[in-house]
């Protein structure tokens, strides 16, 4: 090569250097299609700015999604948050994240009540209990909804998290091994059926409040509460497990 053409080479390398597209960060998006009352957007204690926050530090960018989940509404997001929904997904819809996390996508899911999630996790193979669990280890001022939950699996998500807190959770099941249960409550945690506020006839059991699943390329979190991560609840091993979750939506 000639002199030249090596220093045209330089220049039309140096070119394409500097008009190169900057790859953007990675997106998360939150789903405010359903009804969802606690924003990303949002400064009060159970909003989850502060969620937003640990989500940009980590170097995700974060946006909202308030038309119908789809292809078209999904693409280019690496990840999926849909915490605190109110209302259900639609058929079309649940096709749509599922094929996203087919694909390779990330989603996390938070419940504040768990009824209008119950066709979507059950596409991912989850079942939820038909009431918030009743603990009796590690309860929170003297309310047996609110607990400490320190009984993990091993998951990038607990790293460095010796416990967290939960405020009213839904007690999650795997039906398959395609999903399984990496943190749960103890032995005598109890679902009042009748609501009657005291255990009478309901039997006592170990309940997941914490499912790790895959679909095709992707992988797939349910959180049985949403209070987890809201601002009133950031802190200490909660913020923790936000930094964490952060790690596992990239």
């Amino acid at each position: 090569m000639t002199g030249a053409l090596r220093f045209m080479s330089i220049i039309v390398l140096a070119f394409l250097m500097m008009t190169a597209p900057v790859l953007a960060a990675d997106k998360v998006l939150f789903d405010n299609g359903h009804g969802e009352r606690f924003q990303v957007k949002e400064q009060g204690p159970l909003q989850l700015s502060g969620l937003a926050e640990v989500l940009q530090q980590a170097g995700l960018e974060v946006g909202t999604v308030d038309q119908p989940l789809s292809d078209a509404t999904l693409a280019g997001a690496r990840a999926l948050i849909i915490s605190g929904a109110f209302t259900p997904l639609h058929p079309n819809e649940i096709e749509a994240v599922a094929r996203f996390i087919e694909n390779g996508g990330r989603v996390a899911i938070m419940l504040h009540i768990a009824p209008p999630m119950a066709s979507f996790l059950d596409r991912l193979q989850v079942s939820h209990t038909n009431g918030v669990v009743q603990e009796r280890e590690n309860v929170i001022d003297g309310e047996l909804i609110n607990f400490r939950v320190n009984r993990f699996q091993e998951h990038p998500l607990f790293k460095g998290v010796s416990d967290f807190s939960v405020h009213g959770a839904w007690g999650l099941i795997n039906q398959t091994d395609n999903a399984r249960v990496i943190a749960a409550t103890g032995f005598q945690a109890w679902i009042d059926v009748d609501q009657d506020q005291k255990q009478s006839k309901e039997e006592t059991a170990s309940f997941g409040v914490v499912v790790a699943g895959t679909l095709g390329k992707g992988s797939f979190l349910v959180f049985g509460d949403d209070a987890i991560f809201q601002n009133k609840f950031l802190e200490g091993n909660n913020k923790i497990l936000a930094a964490n979750l952060a790690a596992c939506l990239k």
